[in-house]
């Protein structure tokens, strides 16, 4: 889990999964609207490393390989605003794909 605080003292938990499978690159969210790549077997994702770029991103390299989302402080804070809702719907789309967040043997 990620832990992060803001000036305004939001203080969000954000779990490595959530994160990985909500990554701002374009292999997860894609070139558009509509374009998303559903994450699939990230249970149990770990992360790496998380280094600074700058002073306003964070890369987050995954253990499962994954390394090329550069998450911004605002889409952090929108994740953990958001992420009950995020959830539920990342949830519900699984569902509908009859996939799994459980790895693959």
């Amino acid at each position: 889990m990620l832990e992060i605080t803001f000036d305004e003292d939001a203080c969000y938990q954000l779990p490595y999964e959530l994160l990985r499978v909500y990554s701002p690159s374009a292999d997860v969210s894609g070139h558009g609207p509509g374009q998303e790549v559903l994450q699939t077997g990230k249970k149990d994702v770990g992360v790496s490393s998380v280094t600074p770029v700058g002073s306003y991103v964070i890369q987050i390299d995954f253990d499962d390989g994954h390394d090329t989302g550069l998450y911004t402080w605002e889409y952090l804070h929108k994740l953990g605003k958001n992420q009950g809702e995020l959830w539920k719907d990342y949830l519900l789309r699984l569902g509908i794909a009859g996939a799994s967040r459980e790895p693959s043997p």
